[in-house]
């Protein structure tokens, strides 16, 4: 059979833009103002493509509230639906902004599910419990502040200020949409903007339970999210963990890919400094 008779449906994935007027750090090999070019180039290629969607994976400012006003115009000449998911540096706003971030983004809620081609895709907020996204005063910050030290004292690796964890009622409510989608028969695809697997130095501080459930999830084919900018593979399970690179990353190389779903497969056609991967389902 050929591949494009095959073909499922497919979209679009841009991670960490991390856009703002301000001077590169060479150091870090980041360039924030080339984001809004950079990001304009890699929808004049989906607007080619017959896309489903296109997901930014997080961090779509490097910081200021007002830089969402630069680079989502950008998005408006998208010809397919955008869709969101909130990372760290997309708080790295005034306090007095913290809870306008999500709506700016023209999202109805920081984690949410959805349908398409029978597939579900479930999208999480892992800035959840953390000491730089809740409110001030919220829990949610308390927690995070002891979970870190927790890991700190184990000098755990991704024991750093900016990842997080999924509160235990999100984690709940993956499990319960996993579920659903087991009973729909349907086949799930978890985005997110923090690794999980591989561990690593940007893991969630929760990672393990995360992997062990979709690892022990038999309709779980792949996990996508952004945050290591350099890029990363690997497998729990049946589940593929695919860490896509980030577009601030060069001063003028591009990161972005178009994920085809198949029936026995997932290809991931990368461009730019993006690889190429066929994922066997």
């Amino acid at each position: 059979m050929s591949s494009s008779a095959s073909l499922l449906f497919r979209f679009g994935i841009i991670a960490d833009p991390q856009y703002a007027a301000i001077a590169p750090h060479i150091a870090m090999n980041r360039y924030y103002a080339n984001s809004l070019a950079k990001v304009a180039a890699a929808i004049e290629v989906f607007n080619g493509e017959e896309l489903s969607f296109v997901m930014t994976l997080g961090d779509v400012i490097d910081r200021s509230f007002s830089s969402f006003d630069d680079i989502l115009p950008v998005y408006e000449k998208l010809r397919h639906e955008a869709l969101f998911l909130l990372g760290n540096h997309d708080f790295s706003v005034s306090s007095g902004h913290l809870s306008d971030v999500a709506a700016r983004l023209g999202m109805s809620s920081p984690y949410y599910s959805f349908l398409r081609h029978g597939w579900r895709f479930i999208v999480l907020d892992g800035n959840e419990v953390s000491i730089f996204a809740p409110p001030e005063g919220h829990h949610h910050r308390a927690l995070a502040a002891e979970m870190l030290a927790e890991l700190q004292a184990k000098g755990a690796r991704n024991a750093h200020r900016w990842n997080a964890a999924l509160s235990d009622e999100q984690f709940a409510w993956l499990g319960d949409e996993i579920a659903k989608a087991a009973e729909a028969g349907e086949k799930v695809i978890v985005m997110n903007h923090y690794p999980v697997h591989p561990p690593g130095e940007h893991g969630m501080w929760d990672s393990e339970r995360i992997v062990a459930l979709l690892a022990s999830s038999s309709n779980v084919v792949a996990y996508l999210n952004g945050h290591d900018h350099v890029g990363n593979y690997g497998m729990a399970g049946s589940c593929h963990f695919v860490n896509f690179k980030g577009v601030v990353d060069t001063e003028t190389q591009n990161a972005f890919a178009i994920v085809e779903v198949h029936a026995d497969r997932i290809e991931i056609r990368g461009f730019g400094r993006e690889d190429s991967r066929t994922l066997s389902i």
